[in-house]
């Protein structure tokens, strides 16, 4: 089972690393679901972390229909990424229809270059999730999809994260359930859904807030509960 962290800072980082989350994603901007963070806290959570860093490439928070201007600026930072020395970058384009955008994806999973790659949660906006799925299992440099099954809390969609799971499990792609797990759900959450990797923000933070600091204590009890 593998922890990926969501974190803003470099301290953030350091605190996940020491507490053992196994990944972290890199993102400023929290409050607007995550954007792209600056070149110097790349560049310096890449060179200090042990553990895998991938970074968010998201240019704004106005949903995730892309203009070229903006494609061509994700490419520019994913570009960036791969200089840095990040394992990997996140990112999700849909069309105005809310599908999966097939050239913005093609466009940007070739500027990756070999680094690992989650479609993010802009899945969760797809106008049919099954479908949405399936164009993204064409692509094998995809690693995992991270989801929470439509919900806003990935505890409340349980029944359909399992089916996607079921979908991905003769195939490269995994899903990664994400968005509103915590200590209290977690254990109820994958005797459910048998997932292997987990995403976690507010939840391992103080107060559950992102106005605070990653609690370590509550990273280190998730792993000793799910054997990560």
């Amino acid at each position: 089972m593998l922890i990926e962290v969501i974190a803003d800072t470099l301290s953030d980082a350091l605190i996940a690393q020491e507490a053992g989350a196994g990944r972290i994603e890199l993102v400023t901007g929290l409050a607007e679901g995550g954007l792209t963070p600056g070149c110097g806290v790349i560049e310096r959570v890449c060179r200090e972390l042990r553990i895998p860093v991938n970074v968010m490439i998201r240019p704004h928070s106005r949903g995730f229909c892309y203009s070229e201007e903006d494609i061509e600026i994700m490419i520019q930072d994913i570009k960036m990424c791969n200089k840095s020395g990040a394992a990997g970058v996140v990112f999700g384009v849909l069309t105005p229809d809310h599908q999966v955008h097939n050239d913005h994806l093609k466009r940007l999973i070739d500027a990756a270059g070999g680094l690992d790659i989650t479609f993010h949660r802009a899945f969760d906006e797809a106008d049919d999730q099954f479908a949405a799925l399936e164009v993204i299992k064409e692509y094998p440099q995809i690693s995992r999809i991270l989801t929470s099954g439509g919900q806003s809390s990935a505890a409340d969609a349980s029944e359909r994260l399992k089916r996607l799971h079921e979908l991905t499990a003769d195939s490269h792609l995994k899903i990664m359930a994400g968005a509103g797990l915590s200590v209290d759900n977690i254990k109820v959450f994958l005797d459910e859904v048998p997932v292997t990797e987990v995403h976690f923000g507010t939840g391992v933070r103080v107060e559950s807030s992102y106005e605070y600091a990653i609690n370590a204590e509550r990273v280190q009890a998730l792993k000793k509960m799910i054997g990560a």
